[in-house]
């Protein structure tokens, strides 16, 4: 059984009389179903307002409700994506820094498998690696400054390279590196070690993803944990077990990780751009109360004293 095409006017009626959404404004509605699509708008943020056993919407609320989720959602997004994108920034120059200040300049050092962390557990990963930036440095096009060093110079140096990976390919570049390497990129987060590092980035890449394809960001939980810090216990986050129940896996997680990855200044302006965007969609709307909103984020409600301890 397939879901049916719907127009516009037979998506409003199904909000209006199966859902029980209230609508105040039928053209304000109608025109955001047209620019955001209603599985990008409805579907994406709905839950929040709906009686999960009859699927409804509980009482009074509005389309209006579920439009000032999504816009809190967008804001929150395009300030995670920066901050994601300024650290991904430092870890290519870091990244390239520190491998070329053990291998030198020449391409066939980053395309030598012998300088990665060769086990049989990485071996194949590495030589896929080894693949893409192969066609990277001698035969794409997409990118002028690789054509001009093969034409200029007959050699990519990975400084230049590393400009074109993804996010995705630069993890796995990292998470290849020997320790000696991967060690001296860690020495410039003072807090964070090699498997921390790495356990960060692999986060970044699935958050920033998440970003960069304007899916629902404030609830988004992914499958791989940061690793447990001491903010986890100073924050006394809640545990079942050993296990903590915030900041492992959901949107907390990565602020923890900001905390440790940021410089401090450049953590504060965060924390207080978040905290606006979060107190401004408080006083937009009344169907969710702080407590409701940080718990769906993953936060915990002293979320803000993380700034306040020491690393």
């Amino acid at each position: 059984m397939t879901k049916p095409f719907l127009t516009y006017q037979q998506q409003l009626h199904k909000l209006i009389i199966e859902k029980q959404l209230i609508i105040k404004n039928l053209d304000f509605a109608r025109q955001k179903l047209c620019d955001i699509g209603y599985f990008s708008l409805i579907d994406g943020y709905k839950n929040p307002f709906l009686n999960p056993m009859t699927r409804i919407y509980l009482p009074n609320t509005t389309f209006e409700d579920i439009f000032a989720l999504y816009h809190f959602d967008n804001l929150l997004r395009e300030l995670i994506f920066r901050y994601l994108c300024s650290i991904e920034k430092k870890m290519r120059s870091l990244i390239s820094y520190a491998f070329c200040a053990r291998h030198g300049e020449l391409q066939q050092e980053y395309l030598s498998p012998s300088n990665y962390n060769y086990t049989p557990k990485n071996r194949q990963g590495i030589h896929t690696l080894i693949r893409i930036l192969e066609r990277l440095a001698n035969s794409n096009t997409d990118y002028e400054y690789l054509v001009y060093q093969r034409k200029v110079y007959n050699n990519v140096p990975f400084w230049i390279l590393v400009n074109a990976l993804t996010f995705g390919q630069l993890s796995k570049i990292h998470s290849f590196l020997p320790f000696q390497i991967q060690s001296s990129i860690s020495r410039n987060f003072i807090h964070v070690n090699e498997k921390a590092l790495e356990q960060y980035l692999r986060s970044f890449v699935l958050y920033r993803n998440v970003c960069a394809h304007n899916e629902r960001l404030f609830s988004h939980k992914i499958y791989s944990d940061i690793p447990d810090t001491p903010l986890h216990i100073k924050l006394k986050i809640p545990q079942s077990g050993a296990q903590f129940l915030m900041g492992k896996r959901d949107l907390f997680s990565i602020v923890i990780a900001f905390r440790y990855l940021l410089s401090k200044s450049d953590f504060e302006i965060f924390k207080r751009e978040l905290s606006k965007l979060i107190d401004k969609y408080l006083k937009s709307s009344s169907r969710i109360c702080e407590q409701q909103l940080l718990h769906l984020m993953g936060f915990p409600l002293n979320w803000k004293d993380i700034s306040k301890y020491k690393l």
